[in-house]
């Protein structure tokens, strides 16, 4: 007998609901009173999973208030899913139509569960996600303050920049306040920080962007960083390796951390001349240096042991 895989579409307004295998349909408003009437509707049915697309921002809501009631929640990659319909010759794009797929992609897949961050885990995420677009903001106006033409406008421009600055001090104070509030968040964050290499930006953005740090495997959590390389080969022909994918975020921070950890971190040194001696292009030799660093900070979560020099 099939399990129970509920697949909800999330548009701004409503939900899109699909039942599989039963294919029961029915949508609900997508506010407080719509998400009970949900909850109450797919409680009795004893789902498997409760597959939720992300669709920017909207779907968070969702997928906690379903965490909440004790569902088991998955938040599922848009491309992946739309990759499936492809597969299944689906060209049609609805939100009752994307429901169904949803819910037989997940019965196809079956991704594993793991369990949603908590509310102080998600109030750092987002305090780290603006804190990255406040960033991009002062990046892009020092491009346009180069690029303008008169000293009046340039001073608009540098009035601006210094604006984004102080923003981006008050949001560094919420960051701290937030970790240092949490005795676990500030045990997790000491942890990550006696490794050579990682400072508070990356600790940070690691315990926002990947709580499961220190409860995966290396090749799990590799994989969900985008570091865990993956091939194309066909027959006897075999490209090269690529990695991608996985939280966008984390494997940024971790990148810089790895040109970091790869001058400063004794045991990632070696490792990175090790690879440079090899023959192997310098983007190669930090992507795995990335990868390996990762591993050592998953270990050093997984068993609370600070960095060690040998």
């Amino acid at each position: 007998m099939e399990s129970t895989v509920v697949g909800i579409d999330v548009s701004k307004d409503r939900l899109d609901v699909h039942v599989y295998p039963s294919g029961e349909c029915f949508c609900v408003v997508r506010n407080a009173e719509g998400l009970d009437a949900l909850i109450a509707k797919i409680t009795p049915l004893s789902v498997s999973a409760v597959a939720v697309e992300a669709t920017g921002g909207f779907e968070a809501v969702v997928a906690a208030s379903l965490g909440a009631a004790g569902l088991p929640v998955i938040v599922v990659n848009p491309a992946q899913v739309r990759a499936f319909a492809q597969a299944l010759g689906k060209r049609a794009k609805t939100d009752p139509i994307d429901a169904a797929v949803i819910a037989r992609f997940v019965t196809a897949t079956k991704p594993e569960i793991r369990p949603l961050p908590d509310a102080q885990t998600q109030l750092l995420a987002n305090l780290v996600a603006r804190r990255r677009q406040i960033i991009q903001m002062i990046v892009a106006e020092r491009q346009r303050e180069r690029q303008l033409p008169s000293p009046q406008l340039k001073k608009s421009a540098a009035r601006l920049i210094k604006a984004l600055e102080r923003e981006l001090n008050v949001l560094d104070e919420g960051i701290d306040e937030s970790v240092r509030s949490s005795p676990v968040w500030r045990d997790k964050e000491d942890l990550l920080k006696s490794v050579p290499g990682v400072g508070n930006v990356t600790a940070r953005t690691l315990l926002a962007e990947l709580p499961e740090l220190g409860a995966l495997s290396r090749r799990q959590i590799a994989s969900l960083a985008g570091l865990a390389p993956w091939t194309r080969q066909s027959g006897k022909w075999k490209g090269r390796s690529f990695t991608g994918g996985g939280r966008t975020a984390a494997r940024t921070s971790l990148f810089m951390a790895a040109l970091v950890a790869a001058r400063h971190n004794p045991v990632l040194k070696v490792f990175h001349q090790r690879l440079i001696a090899a023959g192997k292009p310098k983007i190669v030799a930090i992507v795995a240096v990335a990868r390996k660093l990762l591993t050592i900070l998953n270990a050093i979560l997984r068993d609370q042991t600070p960095w060690q020099t040998a």
